[in-house]
């Protein structure tokens, strides 16, 4: 853009901005009035017993306001009910709704999913009046006997977007910022008996432009409601540093408490500082006394020294109890509360981020509060379900994309070891995001107007989450730019709290930044700042892996790179659940609703781009969360000589010594185990140790295949691992792969061929019939006994159905000359003929797509296996890769007994299968597809040697390849699951599931799946079919009980 018209622009932007609206909701610098100063969560009970209980919601000073509210939802401002929240106004005929919830997903309003343009049109900080809803709630509460002469606060963990507050008609205050809580002092509106209670919420305000993240956009009030009381003297808020000395082992409890007197007199009171470890133990007691002065605030510091704690980490989240207790001058309690504290110190040193002095190796995700049905509203069962499944899966870290979440969360963390990256409640990705965009002076990050209401977001985020163990770095938003406002955020909080470091994503290495945490670097950006010496930031990539559809490839090689250099910590894989939303079609089939499913709708959406998960909504794993846990995992295998028996084991864990394991290894000749044994290794937290194995001599002659598998399970459970849960796993080949054939019977007589007007018949042995038809050059028959094996094929395959990254690197575009190749052939030539006495066929096809012949050669031999050879050569043309190049057998209905020798149990592919060991697996064909929420590929399972087809009594094929295959045996086609030149909105409900026929792929290679991003990265090189000719061999042999 010429400078002259960016200046024009700014200049615009800026006489646009210094506009004033009538509004509170379109101004930036109004977003909060009455709303009590930010501060750790924490209520106050009326015992240091209780305190130390910790169940607030028992406690006779708190009242939940959650349930049942009137409502009244209106399109438009102009059409709210005006006047609703005077008492008197009734609300006769208003609907109810749940609080907390979303009002979407109650039925009011469309859900929007949009990952970087705005839901309403861009003209900061306006809204458009037309399209901005309105929710008006009512309810009536009698405050608890007990409460009088107290002080009460009406208490909100989170509404969307902005939200006015009356009390028995009077206006308590206003508030935006949709992730962050809010308190009112309402002593002064509140009477005896009966209370009215009157919410206005808008969708939209000038604080949405800070709220532009890639998620659905919901509105309500979404987050718990209550009111709490206290005496006119209070512990109104505390910060409790449990931090160690430089030892490691003794812990350094820094605390600042402040105490409020709402009174119009002095008061004498005394402070009680006591903590307690897990047992409920005082390891720790201090008394203070003190004089508070009339309507003052006052802030207390103490620092002690506790020798000998138990440190507080991930693998060992041992929490103490803070108990705060302020008494009056006679020792009358007045309150207590109370708060979990963990100690453990947080570093940046020689460029690596250390926890209690040990590096950390970051296995991370992203997580967007999510639930299926309740839209942003997550229970505490959900939580559990998400901690459960990370923890077995080897996951150590969050980052709360892109808002802080419900405090119950960070609870929930403490106690069961997740650290967290808190990140604030910012991002204007459509106002321009580093380094996709330029960052000019009119972004946010740089205006003066906003710097107030984005300060007041790291504000609010720091002092609510201040005192969590779990939460050990600081995150200043997400793509929001970069700028003065930002620069001043990151100053605040390092001056606020320097026991954490901060991130922020968007200053790449600019001064507000302690971490390099890079979104989505490719290699070559990763292996250049692996190769640095000591500079001076840890790189943790705050996204990567994006887990889109069947994705999740190359992981392992992000992983090469980090563990080459110390300062390469890991990163925060995109992301954790698929943000679908339970609905039902036209049919009452159930499925899960993306961008664009909500009826045609005004506001532009991205699809199924919020389909970015490991696991499903419901929280069912997708197979690549397999290849997450093996790639995280602690306990690693090494050797350089596998064979001799030879294995390093090594503990990569900060406090667990590997005896808290069992450690099993076996060893498989072809597939199955042959002798196995336990290993009892006493290897401390961060170290090795190699063992030798008592395994046999493997064969000199190689006429058999060896692996030998190595595996760590728990020996102990508990609520979140049970025992003999399976933490770790290492597979290595103990000689070269080669291939095996089936052995032929000797000794039989040739096969016949017999031709009768162009369909020749093969005879066999054991009473196999081989049939084909010289007009298609196709196999047409192929049966024992007369029993029939196959209903048509093999014929060749180079389609797949897209994956996600395939449609975001136009693959489907590219290769589309391939689509319909096979379709398409028309055969040039057939004829058969005699090789060594074996009938011999071999048909030539044009594929006119590709401008290319396609040659294909069947050998039957006496036993009735059929060798087939296939191959393809370009010349000189120019064609596109491939998506895959196989063949493709179809089976009868009910041949749905899988069996293979390869990798598996699961979905697998050549570049997500380091987690898939070589085994004999077997399972349904029903089972070996995983539905995708946006159909696609699925179901491959890579490095196959054989793989057998069979009914219930036994009648089939098997296949073995000259060389290990790519192999999958599905119900479906991959036209079920493609939707064709465009990304229509497509659903697992509308896939044809269960044909009549078994589709059995015999592929040479499948193109990998890639996952650097979804929005153009291809999968790595080695992993793609770009040469320009491709010829493999198998054999087909009859199966019969």
């Amino acid at each position: 853009m010429p400078r002259i018209l960016i200046i024009t622009f700014c200049m615009l932007c800026a006489m646009q901005w210094s506009l004033t609206s009538a509004n509170d909701w379109e101004n930036p610098q109004i977003f909060a009035s009455g709303r009590e100063p930010a501060r750790a969560t924490a209520f106050p009970y009326a015992s240091p017993a209780e305190a130390l209980g910790g169940d607030y919601e028992s406690s006779p000073f708190f009242m939940s306001l959650n349930g049942k509210w009137a409502f009244r939802f209106s399109p438009t401002p102009d059409k709210r009910p005006v006047g609703f929240h005077d008492p008197g106004f009734s609300t006769a005929g208003w609907d109810s709704i749940p609080v907390p919830s979303n009002w979407e997903t109650e039925g009011y309003g469309t859900p929007i999913y949009t990952n970087v343009t705005y839901p309403f049109p861009k003209n900061p900080p306006f809204i458009d009046h037309s399209d901005n809803p309105v929710g008006c709630y009512r309810r009536s509460f009698e405050l608890p006997s007990g409460w009088d002469g107290r002080q009460v606060f009406l208490h909100f963990g989170g509404s969307t977007a902005g939200m006015y507050v009356w009390v028995n008609g009077h206006k308590a205050g206003y508030v935006q910022s949709t992730k962050n809580p809010a308190e009112f002092n309402i002593t002064e509106y509140i009477t005896p008996g009966r209370n009215e209670l009157a919410c206005e919420v808008y969708r939209w305000t000038d604080g949405s432009y800070l709220e532009d993240q890639d998620f659905w956009r919901l509105s309500g009030i979404d987050r718990d409601v209550c009111l709490y009381s206290t005496d006119s003297l209070r512990i109104f808020d505390f910060f409790a540093n449990a931090d160690l000395d430089r030892s490691y082992t003794n812990g350094e409890l820094k605390l600042e408490t402040v105490l409020k007197n709402y009174a119009q007199t002095p008061a004498a009171t005394s402070l009680e500082v006591s903590l307690y470890d897990a047992a409920g133990k005082r390891v720790y007691k201090n008394t203070r006394r003190l004089n508070l002065g009339a309507s003052a605030t006052t802030t207390e510091a103490l620092t002690a020294k506790i020798g000998k704690v138990r440190t507080w980490s991930c693998e060992d989240p041992y929490l103490y109890t803070l108990v705060l207790t302020l008494s009056d001058s006679s020792g009358r309690v007045i309150e207590s509360t109370s708060a979990k504290t963990g100690f453990r110190k947080i570093e940046i040193k020689d460029s690596r981020l250390t926890v209690n002095g040990k590096p950390l190796e970051v296995h991370g995700v992203n997580l967007h509060e999510h639930h299926q049905t309740q839209g942003h509203v997550v229970d505490r069962e959900t939580m559990m379900d998400d901690i459960r499944t990370m923890k077995r899966h080897n996951i150590n870290a969050v980052r709360t994309s892109h808002y802080p979440q419900s405090p119950l969360w960070y609870d929930l963390c403490d106690r069961y070891g997740i650290y967290l990256v808190d990140e604030a409640n910012i991002e204007a990705h459509a106002m321009g995001s580093v380094p996709w965009d330029r960052i000019d002076d009119c972004h946010p990050a740089k205006r003066p107007e906003w710097q107030a209401a984005i300060l007041d977001r790291e504000i609010s985020l720091v002092e609510r989450d201040k005192n969590h163990p779990s939460v050990i770095i600081w995150s200043l938003g997400n793509e929001c730019g970069n700028g003065e406002n930002f620069h001043a955020a990151y100053d605040w909080i390092k001056e606020r709290d320097s026991s954490r470091p901060v991130q922020f994503e968007q200053a790449g290495e600019d001064r507000n930044t302690d971490i390099v945490c890079p979104m989505y670097p490719g290699i070559y950006q990763m292996k250049e700042y692996a190769a640095r010496n000591n500079p001076g930031r840890p790189f943790i990539m705050c996204e990567y892996a994006h887990a889109m559809g069947n994705s999740t490839g190359n992981f392992q090689e992000y992983f090469d790179i980090i563990r080459s250099s110390d300062h390469m910590q890991g990163g925060f894989i995109w992301d954790w659940v698929d943000q679908g939303l339970l609905t039902k079609d036209e049919n009452g089939d159930s499925y899960w609703a993306y961008g664009g499913d909500f009826g045609a709708y005004t506001h532009t959406h991205d699809e199924n781009f919020c389909i970015n998960g490991l696991v499903q909504p419901d929280r069912t794993p997708h197979p690549g969360l397999t290849e997450v846990k093996k790639v995280y995992q602690d306990i690693r295998f090494s050797s350089t000589d596998p064979a001799s028996g030879k294995i390093t084991i090594e503990n990569h864990f900060h406090t667990r010594n590997l005896l808290d394991y069992d450690l099993r290894w076996e060893l498989l000749m072809n597939g199955v185990v042959t002798d196995s044994g336990m290993i009892s290794a006493n290897v401390p937290a961060g170290q090795s140790k190699t063992f030798s194995l008592p395994i046999k001599k493997i064969d000199s002659d190689n006429s058999n295949e060896y692996f030998l598998s190595l595996y760590a399970y728990t020996r102990k459970g508990d609520e979140i691992i049970p025992a003999a849960h399976e933490v770790a796993r290492e597979q290595f080949a103990l000689n070269p792969s080669h291939p095996r054939q089936l052995k032929i019977t000797a000794n039989l007589t040739a096969p016949k061929a017999v031709n009768d007007k162009g369909r020749w018949t093969v005879s066999c042995a054991n009473g196999v019939t081989v049939r084909f038809d010289s007009v298609s050059g196709m196999l047409s028959g192929y049966s024992v006994n007369g029993r029939e094996l196959i209903a048509a094929g093999p014929e060749p395959s180079f389609w797949r159905a897209p994956t996600d990254n395939d449609w975001g690197n136009s693959m489907p575009h590219k290769a589309n000359a391939w689509r319909y190749a096979a379709k398409n052939r028309s055969l040039k030539s057939f004829e058969m003929t005699s090789e060594d006495g074996n009938p011999t066929v071999r048909a030539v096809y044009r594929l006119p797509d590709v401008r290319s012949d396609y040659h294909v050669t069947y050998r039957i031999e006496p036993d009735g296996c059929i060798k087939v050879t296939s191959s393809w050569q370009a010349g000189d043309n120019e064609v596109p890769e491939l998506m895959r190049f196989g063949m493709r057998l179809d089976l009868h209905a009910g041949t749905d007994n899988f069996r293979w020798y390869g990798r598996g149990p699961g979905e697998n592919y050549s570049d997500r299968n380091t987690a898939s060991f070589i085994g004999i697996w077997e399972g349904k064909v029903a089972d070996q597809f995983y539905p995708y929420i946006r159909p696609q590929e699925t179901g491959n399972k890579s490095d196959v040697r054989w793989a057998s087809l069979t009914d219930t009594e036994g009648y089939g094929i098997r296949i073995d390849g000259d060389e290990p295959l790519n192999v999958s045996a599905l119900d479906v086609l991959p036209e079920d699951l493609d939707p064709g030149m465009k990304k229509h909105q497509m659903h697992n409900s509308d896939v044809r599931h269960h044909r009549d026929r078994v589709f059995l792929y015999i592929d040479l290679a499948q193109r990998g799946l890639g996952g650097d991003n979804s929005w153009g990265a291809g999968p790595h090189s080695p992993y793609r079919l770009k040469d320009k000719s491709y010829s493999y061999s198998y054999t087909i042999a009859p199966l019969q009980p």
